[in-house]
């Protein structure tokens, strides 16, 4: 399976159906509404309890006159007329709280999901959080609007019909109760079954989901290296797998469904034979025998109703489960209980000190090792070396994505530990190596760096980022949808976006990693010229792909294996040779390291 999925024995198995309180605190605010339904719900129960007692008046009576049979059967209609109001109201109301209910499970799922560290993102795929947004609140969605209604209505039915049994015939009662243990082995038995196989199901589809959503969202790839018939061999694989436990689940609840309607209505039979003795023998009348049968009928289709709702309950009770743990998930990344306010404006002095960090994925290597930096207020650094050398990291250390093992990161001599992470990242600006555009519009993925901006704030921020241009050739300008990751647009336009972006947030601390890296020679000329305009005045981060595009940086630090092993302006590193010293011969074209790069060797993506 592809990395952070989690597997079947991974998984935590179902619980009981009690894990549907953890409903509760979503349908609490709705309570009002939920007890009109309740009320609608015991109204039209009763009403059904009631519709068997005038049948048996209307045959015991059927010789007594058209006159009063005219008055049970107005009164039937009224019965009637009243139960589908009540059951339109029930509908109306239990459905609705159901859809209010799921809403807004799924959006506390996802604003908690959503604000989660990095570290939780690599234990669990992106796809697998998607499916329990979607496939798992429409099982409760399911459950809330249409199954708990109709179980506690059957409930209703099956014990005010097992009293009205008894109130017709206390013998023919006694007999019915007889078959009730015969009935109830099954539903115990393989109730139990049934729920594992519901939850191992609805884990299938999540892991198939999953696999769907990273192989979509990599079509490119996947096709430039023909991968797609191994693609869709491995979809093909958990889907089938997906399939296989849904079989075996539905063959499992149609044997449980079989054996109980058959012992249910196997018993019915036998105490009609008997029933249908006694009228012979004058022991009851015939309406106290049709009575009994309506009644019996009633509470049979109930028990079968609630044999079959209780496999959605335990479906539904699994997927509870599962949208609870995302809810609690335990995030490595806190804010404190009293945290510091950043004070305003922010200076942008940061400081690593002694900071060693290793990611959870891979323990046993260092991504810090003791990385001591301090970044004076307004400074311009470059962070260069190898790959995997530790210089991405500590971009995201310096946005607080990770903790240090052990040291500390500072902004303006406060620890980021000790501050709310949304109100110290306001104060930087970030772009990436692989800038995200969003499906939305050219102007609304621009706005990102500051919502409250105006559209002449936007139009100039893209034409400092050089972007200006392929924006308004675009067919709606500024207005114009980018498509799912920007996929309209080429590599450095989206670089450029991103760009504009960051210029738009005005933001004290600025972090590039590869910001240029996408861009033809003209455009990187043109965009690096806005760069170094919008780093005036602000502490600025960079990492570089070109070591051309650093050597203005008032400091380079070097890295390499997570630590620092250099740092100086570019005449100094390159006097006292080292690895510095060897990148730059690598990318320049002659013996006096000019600054026209030759080959384009990245050495700096770590």
């Amino acid at each position: 399976m592809a990395r952070g999925t989690t597997t079947l024995e991974d998984r935590p198995r179902s619980k009981k159906v009690g894990a549907l309180r953890a409903l509760g605190p979503f349908m609490r605010p709705y309570r009002g509404q939920a007890i009109l339904a309740l009320i609608a719900l015991t109204l039209t129960s009763g009403i059904s309890l009631i519709l068997p007692l005038a049948v048996r008046r209307v045959i015991d009576n059927f010789d007594d006159g058209a006159g009063l049979l005219d008055k049970y059967f107005t009164a039937a209609l009224v019965i009637v007329a009243a139960l589908a109001i009540g059951t339109a109201m029930r509908y109306f109301l239990i459905t609705r709280l159901g859809e209010r209910v799921v809403a807004d499970i799924r959006k506390a799922v996802f604003a908690r999901v959503i604000t989660l560290s990095p570290g939780f993102f690599e234990r669990v795929m992106t796809g697998e959080i998607l499916s329990r947004i979607t496939t798992d609140t429409t099982l409760i969605q399911s459950v809330i609007g249409s199954s708990l209604s109709i179980a506690l209505r059957n409930m209703i039915i099956l014990a005010g019909g097992m009293a009205m049994l008894a109130y017709t015939s206390v013998k023919l009662t006694g007999l019915v109760l007889l078959i009730v243990p015969a009935i109830l082995v099954p539903i115990i038995v393989l109730g139990r079954r049934l729920r594992k196989l519901s939850r191992q199901n609805q884990e299938w589809i999540a892991t198939s989901s999953g696999k769907a959503s990273e192989d979509l969202l990599s079509a490119q790839t996947v096709q430039a290296y023909t991968y797609e018939h191994r693609s869709i061999a491995q979809f093909d694989k958990v889907t089938e797998q997906s399939y296989e436990v849904a079989r075996t689940r539905i063959t499992t609840r149609a044997v449980m469904t079989a054996i109980v309607i058959f012992l249910i209505f196997a018993g019915v039979i036998g105490v009609l034979w008997i029933g249908a003795r006694d009228v012979s023998a004058g022991l009851m009348t015939p309406g106290q025998l049709v009575q009994f049968v309506i009644y019996a009928i009633l509470v049979a289709g109930s028990t079968g109703a609630l044999s079959e709702i209780w496999g959605e309950l335990q479906r539904a009770a699994g997927a509870t489960e599962r949208l609870a743990e995302l809810l609690s998930a335990r995030d490595d990344l806190r804010d404190p209980e009293n945290p510091v306010v950043l004070p305003r404006p922010v200076r942008g002095e940061i400081a690593l000190e002694d900071v060693s960090f290793h990611y959870p994925s891979r323990p046993d290597t260092s991504a810090l090792e003791g990385v001591t930096l301090h970044i004076q207020p307004g400074e311009t650094i470059a962070l260069v070396g190898p790959s995997g050398a530790g210089k991405t990291t500590v971009i995201q250390m310096i946005q607080r994505f990770w903790d240090p093992n052990s040291g500390r990161v500072t902004l303006d001599g406060i620890d980021l530990r000790d501050m709310r992470r949304d109100d110290f990242r306001q104060a930087t600006a970030l772009v990436s190596q692989d800038p995200v555009i969003f499906a939305e519009s050219a102007s609304d993925n621009i706005r990102l760096g500051r919502p409250d901006a105006s559209d002449a704030e936007v139009q100039a921020a893209a034409r400092a980022a050089h972007a200006d241009d392929f924006i308004q050739a675009l067919p709606m300008g500024y207005d114009t949808q980018l498509g799912e990751r920007g996929v309209m647009l080429s590599g450095g336009q989206r670089q450029r976006i991103a760009i504009a972006r960051a210029i738009l947030r005005d933001a004290p601390v600025l972090l590039l990693d590869e910001a240029t890296s996408a861009l033809d020679a003209e455009s990187e000329a043109l965009v690096q010229a806005a760069v170094n305009r919008l780093s005036e005045g602000r502490t600025t981060i960079v990492i570089a792909h070109r070591l051309a595009t650093v050597k203005k940086a008032d400091r380079i630090v070097v890295f390499d294996h997570g630590r620092i092993v250099a740092q100086g302006n570019h005449a100094t590193l390159v006097a006292e040779g080292g690895l510095y010293a060897r990148l730059a011969r690598m990318q320049f074209t002659d013996g006096t390291l000019s600054e026209q790069p030759a080959k384009q060797t990245e050495v700096a993506t770590g």
